[in-house]
Order: C-alpha cells, then structure tokens, then sequence
C-alpha cells in the first residue's frame, strides 16, 4: 500500500522552453515525481492545463498535501481518491503529472511495471506513428510558405517496435535527401516535433514520401485554418468549402493510399467526418480535436460514426480513471485507440507504460529527438522482457 506523505510541484521547461509543471510526492516508499507536457494546437473543448495557472495549481498542490495521508492507495482505481481530492482545485496538467507519480509510487511499491497496475495481461505492443514532416501551428515557414497540414505520418509495417523505430529514423534521414532535391529553399530545419520543416505544399510532401513505400498518414488540423466556414489554404492560397474539403481529402486517400487521417475537418463538424468515414472504412478516420480526449466528445463521435479511431493525449484531460473508461469505450466500440505526445515534450517516459496497459493500438512520439525516443525506447524495453 501507498500512502501520501506530502505533495509540492515546480516549474520545469517543456521542449519548447515553455514552463511547464513538475509534481513530486512523499510516501512511504519513497519520492517520487513526474512531469505534465504542453500542447501548441489545442481542440476548443480540451480541459484546461491549470485551474487559473501554473502558479495558482502549484499553490494548491501545497495547500492539499495533508489531505492525501488518510488514504491508502493500493490498485489503479484507487486513482478515483486523488482525484476527489483535488477536484476543482487544479486543472489537467498538474492531476495528469500528480495521478502518474501516484502509479510510479505504487509500481515500486508492488515491485511492478506501471502497466501492469493497468493490464497484467497486455501483450499486444502498439504500431507506431511518426511525424517525419511538419507543417501548421507546429512549423515556421520555409521562405515564406510551408504545408498547410500539421504531420505527415510514417507508419511501417513491422514485427517489432525496434523494426519501426528504426525503420522511421533511416526514412527520416532518407527523406532529406528528396526535401533537398524538390525544395530549393530547405535548410534542414526541424520542427517542434523534429519533423522536417519545407516550404512544399501537402501534394509534394506526400509525393515524396510515397518513394519510401511505407503506409503513410496526415493530421490534417483541419481547425487550425477552418475561418468563416472555409478551409484556408495558404499554399497556394485558396479557399474550399466543407464539400471541396472532402473532394480534396478524398483524392489524397485514394491516391497516395492514406491509411491514417487525422481531423480531417473542422472540430465540430461531426457530419463530415462521418461522411469520409462511410466512404472510406478501411483508412483510420481519427479524432484529435474533435474528441480532445473527452468521454461525451467520444460518445457523441461513436454516436454520429464519425470515427474509427481516436487520439488520447492524457494530459487533455488529466484523469486517468477517465481515460481508462475512455479506452473501454473505444474498445467496446471497436474504435482504434492512438496514444500521443504532445508537441511541447519533457523527458517524462510513462505515456509509453500507459499505451501498452492500455493495450492502445498506435503510438505516436514523433520519430526523432531525445524527449520523444525516450518515450520509443521506454516501448522497446517493455517489448524486450516481454519475450
């Protein structure tokens, strides 16, 4: 059994250099800390990182510390008494960061793995999903221009985590030789996510990638440039309405054989997605922006079959009891499950032990740089004393 002694955070910096919250507690077992990621492109209905701000949630966490010590914390569920501790008092990013120090002190505790306080019966390991080129919210421009869609995914086919991540690393290298053959103004610059940055549009992007003969994907971020009902291109500049939207969409599925299509439109045009899904089952219609990680958001999708496959970023909504319970869902309703960093990253590794207790289906950590392998390779360890 654990037992909570004291709880104190502090500000640490993201991979951005963005303040972001640390949380550490005291037990009986021992301290123990974990730290909360920052997202840059946020769906309108995701829960607030802190209740006011950074300040106010590490204030609180202080003033809170003594009402933990009369309760015992055995099993995952027991998560439910954290959280009625806390609740109204501080907002997602800070009970994510509290709720996974709680399941590192129970982990050690039960001399564990943190997955297996989930699924002591996980086997199955997640594909994954790599973000090898950026454009959007998450990229600068490349002599005034970059793509108008947020990711353009690598997701290689094979037998092991090891195999993907190193499948993804040599394509990435490889991909650079293509960006600086095709685009005379690339300057071999990465991204938030270390995607490679290019002034080329969506098509040229994906006729590049397409050369490596890997399934490919697209978050789309539709929400991100969708103003006055019109999606708004910058490059080239154009406007489409909902229906050229998913003309356009439609193309780029069949003929680059897109297998993964994040928010393909805007966050809450439900119908639309609903209407690409129908058209194309076998491809991963995904919500990020319009489910942000949120029950209702995900039961009003499933209600409307408007996906077949949902992001779950934990920080979007701070309870853990919550995404379990969103997980069931998504699994009752056999809709994939894809766990997801966030674009402002710390060196926190549990995002990786809770995608595999979670038996999710992708993971996606970018491909390269030092916060996102730690998350792969932390995947690649639990895979290595699997066998």
């Amino acid at each position: 059994m654990v037992v909570i002694k004291s709880t104190s955070a502090r500000k640490i910096k993201d991979s951005r250099g963005e303040a972001t919250i640390l949380v550490e507690i005291k037990t009986n077992v021992g301290k123990f800390s974990a730290s909360a990621p920052n997202g840059k492109s946020k769906g309108k209905h995701e829960a607030k990182p802190y209740k006011k701000n950074l300040e106010g949630d590490i204030k609180a966490l202080k003033d809170l510390g003594e009402y933990f010590s009369e309760d015992i914390l055995e099993d995952f569920n027991d998560l439910k008494r954290v959280e009625d501790i806390v609740e109204g008092h501080v907002g997602a990013n800070t009970l994510f960061a509290l709720e996974s120090a709680v399941l590192k002190a129970m982990a050690k505790e039960q001399k564990k793995e943190i997955w297996e306080l989930i699924n002591p019966f996980a086997k199955k390991m997640p594909c994954l999903v790599g973000n090898c080129v950026g454009g959007g919210k998450h990229s600068s421009p490349v002599g005034g221009k970059k793509p108008d869609f947020q990711e353009f995914e690598l997701i290689p086919n094979t037998k092991t985590i090891k195999e993907a991540y190193e499948k993804n690393l040599q394509t990435q290298k490889m991909i650079k030789v293509f960006l600086k053959k095709e685009d005379e103004k690339f300057k071999e610059s990465f991204n938030d996510e270390n995607a490679w940055e290019t002034s080329l549009n969506e098509k040229q992007v994906l006729d590049i990638l397409k050369k490596t003969k890997i399934p490919l994907g697209i978050d789309v971020a539709s929400s991100s440039f969708y103003k006055r009902r019109k999606y708004k291109y910058e490059n080239p500049s154009l406007d489409r309405t909902s229906e050229e939207q998913m003309f356009y969409l439609s193309n780029l599925i069949k003929n680059f054989r897109l297998i993964y299509i994040e928010d393909p439109f805007d966050e809450e045009d439900f119908d639309s997605f609903a209407k690409l899904l129908k058209k194309f089952p076998n491809s991963l219609i995904v919500g990020d922006d319009l489910t942000v990680t949120n029950l209702k958001r995900v039961k009003k999708a499933a209600e409307k079959k408007a996906i077949n496959a949902l992001i779950v970023k934990p920080n979007q909504n701070g309870s853990l009891i919550q995404v379990k319970e969103i997980c069931k869902f998504a699994k009752e309703n056999e809709i994939k499950i894809v766990f997801s960093h966030r674009s402002g990253e710390t060196g926190e590794n549990i995002l990786a032990d809770l995608t595999f207790g979670f038996q999710a289906d992708y993971f996606k950590s970018g491909i390269s740089s030092k916060v996102r392998e730690i998350k792969i390779k932390r995947l690649i360890e639990i895979e290595k004393k699997l066998k």
